[in-house]
């Protein structure tokens, strides 16, 4: 039987190269008993994002949230795969939820101010999207190129545009 942590390795240089087939052949013959461990999943999930899977995605990701609630990424992964492959507003719950647990964390109120910005809100995305460049302002960049706040900039949003995040 070939070790986990070898095939981990693997899969990680692969993905290092770009290789994402290759990764995800690695994972795939990660034995049964360890496929739930939490380092596997959250190597399959880096996969899985970059194959745009986002079904399979929001599931693992949902179950690293789960696990770890305190790892703001995985909120923001599991709203981001649930955008794709359900809707905008079941991510938007799910960033809802987060923010009880990450009030301050600048990649939620940035993508809650994306999804604001979609649902045709612009005060209410002019509001997160503010209070995520108050808590890292280098989502400024992101806010001014990010295409789901474009009908904010288009309404004269506001020098504040630039942002980083998985909206």
């Amino acid at each position: 039987m070939i070790e986990t942590k070898w095939l981990l390795s693997q899969a990680r240089g692969y993905l290092g190269l770009g290789m994402i087939e290759e990764a995800s052949g690695e994972l795939d013959q990660v034995p049964a008993e360890a496929a739930q461990q939490t380092d596997v999943l959250a190597l399959r999930a880096l996969v899985l994002q970059e194959q745009a899977k986002w079904p399979p995605l929001a599931e693992i990701a949902h179950t690293l949230v789960e696990r770890q609630p305190a790892e703001c990424g995985w909120w923001i992964t599991w709203a981001y795969a649930t955008r794709r492959s359900r809707s905008l507003e079941a991510a938007e719950i799910i960033l809802l939820e987060a923010e009880r647990t990450h009030p301050k964390e600048a990649p939620i109120q940035f993508n809650l101010g994306c999804y604001a910005c979609q649902r045709g809100d612009l005060v209410e995305a002019r509001r997160r999207v503010d209070r995520a460049l108050a808590f890292d302002p280098s989502f400024r960049e992101a806010a001014a190129s990010d295409p789901d706040l474009a009908p904010l900039r288009a309404a004269g949003g506001g020098s504040h545009q630039g942002a980083q995040g998985a909206s």
